[in-house]
C-alpha cells in the first residue's frame, strides 16, 4: 500500500522489484519486534494505553532498523517516503484491529444490566468534571453492559463551563439542574467530587431533591485511592458525606515503626472501633494480631472478613473475656504481646445506667485487670480506648471509663524505675463514631424504615461525631506520641445537633422532614448530657506532633489509694441497690453527677 500510494498505484518496474525482492525479511524484522515488545502475549480485546506505548516502540524499532539497512546497502533503493508511509500504516492497521476487538468486546460481548436489557440505557449527569469524574465517564462509555450513559458534566468551576470531557458537555454548577429549559431528561444523576466540602456535597443533595431526581455517589476518596474500588461501584450518599471533615494525614511512618513486626493485641475486636483497628493495624505488617473478644459471632464475622481480605497467619482469633484472669493470663504467656489496643467495653448509655454493676466489672476492673496483667508479661504500649463520656460524667459509662482512666494513670507513676523496658499506659478520648453499633444513626434508619417517627431526645442536644477510619487512625497516631500516662483527645471538630442530623437522613431517605416522617421529642434520659465536654477542671492541654491530636496531663493519685477505693466499689457490687452503686462512683470520681432513681 505504501508503494502504490507513493507512485499513484502505477508502480515503475524496478520500483516493483524492489518491493517483490525486500519485503520478505522487512516483514520477518517487524514480527520479531513485535515478539520482543511482548505483542503475542496480551489479550487483544484488552488493549489499553500502556499496549499502545508498546507497540509504538516495536513499529518504531522495526522502522529505525529497516531505515538502517537503507542507508548502509546501497542495492536497496526503496524512497524513505515508502518507508515513512509503511511505518504509519503498520501501526494504524494494529492499532485499529485490537481497537476493535475491544470495542467488540465492552460494547456487544459485555453482560448487559437489566436495564441495558430492555433496550435503552439510564442518561446520566456527572457531578463533578475533574479526574475522578472524567475517568467515572470513560467508564461508563466503556462498559455499555453498566445500562448507564452518561450526558452532562455539572461543576463549580466556571473555567470548565461550555467544555467538553470524553465529548461530553459540561453544562455549568450542580444548581442548572434546576433550569427547566435544560429538558436533559435524566434518570439519575452521580456526585463524583469525594473531595468536595461536606457543606457543599449536603447543598448538591438538596438540589437533586428538589429536582426529584435518583443520585448516587462514588465510593469515598481512600477507597479509590487504595484501589479497592472502581470508580463505576457506585453506592448510596451516606450521612458521612454530608457530616464528614478533611481526610487527615498520617503520620505513617511512626506508626509503620511502632507496629511493623510486632504481636498486637486488640480487645472488643468484634466491635466496630476494635475491627477497624484490626484492618488498619495489618496494614502495617504487624508479626501477628490478637483478636480477643467476648462474643463468638462477632469473632467470627471478623475473622472470616480480614481471612478475605488476605490476612491469614497473621490474624489469631481467641475467644475470651478481660474479666477472666486465668485466661488473661493463658494468652498473654503464650502468645506475648508487645502492644494492647483495649476497646472491649460495655457502652450502651441507657443500658449501663440500669445496670451499673456490669459496667464497672467490664469498663473498671476488666481494663484493670487486663492493664496489670500487660505489666506483669511485658507489653511495651497499652493504649485504652476511652470516651468523651468520661469527661465531668453525668452517666455510668462516663464514670466507669474516667475510673478506667484514673487507674492507668497511677498504674503508669507507680513505675517510678520504669526504664525503656516498662509499659507505657495511656488513653484516648473521643466521641460518637458515625454507623457504629449502637449509634444513634442505625436506630434513626430503622425508625425511618418504619414511617417514623423519628425520636430525638431534645431539640439542643450536641454531639460531636467523626467517622470510624478516621477516629481509629488517630488511636494509632496517638500511640505513637505517647511516653506514659498521658490522655489523648481527637480533633472531633463541630459539635452537630442530633436534630439536623436527623432531619439529614430523612432527606436522604427521599423523605420531607415534618411532613413525610415526624420528629418527636421524648426528652433527655437517665444521665444524659445535652452537650459534651473536652476537658476535665485542672487537666492541662498541651499539643503533639500532630494537628489532631492534643495531650492532656494531670496529677495522678496514688496507686494505693485507687486500689482501697476499688475495693469499697466492690463490696457486695451485685446486691447493693444501683443509686448505692451510684454513690460510690461518685465519691471515687468527684465530677461525676450521677442520676439517682426513685425507689
Amino acid at each position: 500500500m505504501a508503494f502504490l500510494i507513493r507512485f499513484d498505484f502505477l508502480l515503475p518496474p524496478r520500483q516493483q522489484e524492489q518491493m517483490l525482492a525486500h519485503w520478505p525479511w522487512q516483514l520477518a524484522i517487524k514480527l520479531a519486534m513485535l515478539l520482543i515488545f511482548g505483542q503475542f502475549s496480551g489479550l487483544l480485546s484488552y488493549f489499553s494505553l500502556p499496549d499502545l506505548t508498546r507497540l509504538l516502540y516495536a513499529c518504531a524499532t522495526a522502522y529505525g532498523l529497516i531505515a538502517f539497512v537503507r542507508f548502509m546497502n546501497t542495492s536497496f533503493v526503496v524512497p524513505r517516503s515508502v518507508l515513512l508511509t509503511d511505518f504509519m500504516f503498520s501501526f494504524a492497521a494494529l492499532v485499529g484491529v485490537r481497537m476493535g476487538f475491544r470495542i467488540l468486546r465492552e460494547r456487544f460481548l459485555a453482560p448487559k444490566s437489566a436495564v441495558a436489557a430492555s433496550g435503552r440505557a439510564r442518561r446520566v449527569g456527572i457531578i463533578g468534571a475533574d479526574d475522578v469524574g472524567a475517568n467515572l465517564a470513560k467508564e461508563l462509555m466503556s462498559r455499555r453492559g453498566l445500562g448507564l450513559e452518561p450526558v452532562a458534566f455539572f461543576d463549580d468551576h466556571k473555567s470548565k463551563w461550555n467544555k467538553r470531557v470524553h465529548g461530553i458537555p459540561v453544562l455549568g454548577a450542580p444548581e442548572q439542574l434546576l433550569n427547566p429549559k435544560l429538558n436533559l431528561k435524566l434518570d439519575e444523576v452521580i456526585i463524583a467530587t469525594p473531595e468536595a466540602p461536606a457543606k457543599r456535597i449536603g447543598e448538591v443533595v438538596r438540589i437533586l431533591q428538589q429536582a426529584r431526581l435518583r443520585y448516587e455517589s462514588v465510593p469515598a476518596l481512600e477507597q479509590l485511592a487504595t484501589g479497592k474500588v472502581k470508580v463505576s461501584q457506585l453506592r448510596e450518599v451516606e450521612i458521612q458525606d454530608l457530616l464528614g471533615r478533611s481526610p487527615v494525614q498520617l503520620q505513617t511512618d511512626q506508626i509503620r515503626e511502632l507496629l511493623q513486626g510486632q504481636v498486637v493485641m486488640v480487645t472488643g475486636a468484634g466491635g466496630s472501633i476494635g475491627s477497624e483497628l484490626c484492618r488498619q493495624i495489618l496494614n502495617f505488617n504487624p508479626e501477628r494480631v490478637l483478636l480477643l473478644e467476648q462474643s463468638e459471632f462477632l469473632l467470627f464475622q471478623i475473622e472470616q472478613e480480614l481471612r478475605e481480605a488476605g490476612a491469614g497467619g497473621e490474624i489469631l482469633p481467641l475467644v475470651g473475656d478481660v474479666c477472666d484472669q486465668e485466661r488473661l493470663n493463658q494468652i498473654f504467656a503464650r502468645f506475648r504481646p508487645s502492644i494492647v489496643f483495649h476497646a472491649a467495653a460495655h457502652k450502651h448509655v441507657p443500658m449501663m445506667e440500669n445496670q451499673p454493676a456490669e459496667a464497672v466489672q467490664n469498663n473498671t476492673f476488666g481494663t484493670a485487670r487486663l492493664a496489670e496483667t500487660s505489666l506483669a508479661y511485658g507489653v511495651r504500649r497499652f493504649i485504652l480506648i476511652s470516651t468523651d463520656k468520661a469527661i465531668n460524667p453525668t452517666n455510668v459509662m462516663g464514670a466507669t471509663k474516667r475510673l478506667a482512666e484514673i487507674f492507668l494513670q497511677s498504674l503508669d507513676a507507680a513505675q517510678a524505675d520504669r526504664d525503656s523496658a516498662g509499659t507505657r499506659f495511656m488513653a484516648v478520648r473521643f466521641g460518637n463514631v458515625l454507623g457504629s453499633s449502637g449509634s444513634v444513626i442505625p436506630t434513626f434508619r430503622k425508625q425511618i424504615a418504619a414511617g417514623g417517627p423519628v425520636k430525638v431526645t431534645h431539640p439542643d442536644v450536641t454531639r460531636y461525631f467523626m467517622t470510624i477510619p478516621e477516629a481509629v487512625g488517630l488511636v494509632l497516631q496517638s500511640a505513637t506520641q505517647g511516653t506514659g500516662g498521658e490522655i489523648f483527645v481527637l480533633d472531633m471538630g463541630q459539635p452537630v445537633k442530633i436534630v439536623d442530623l436527623a432531619r439529614q437522613l430523612i432527606e436522604l431517605s427521599g423523605h420531607r422532614p415534618g411532613e413525610d416522617i415526624l420528629i418527636e421529642y421524648t426528652g433527655l434520659r437517665p444521665g444524659e448530657k445535652l452537650f459534651e465536654e473536652l476537658s476535665h477542671k485542672g487537666e492541662n492541654i498541651t499539643t503533639t506532633s500532630h494537628p489532631k491530636i492534643m495531650r492532656f496531663v494531670c496529677q495522678p493519685a496514688p496507686l494505693d489509694s485507687v486500689r482501697a477505693t476499688f475495693a469499697t466499689i466492690a463490696q457486695q457490687m451485685h446486691e447493693v441497690e444501683a443509686n448505692v452503686l451510684k454513690m460510690r462512683l461518685h465519691q471515687a470520681v468527684p465530677e461525676y453527677r450521677p442520676y439517682l432513681a426513685e425507689s
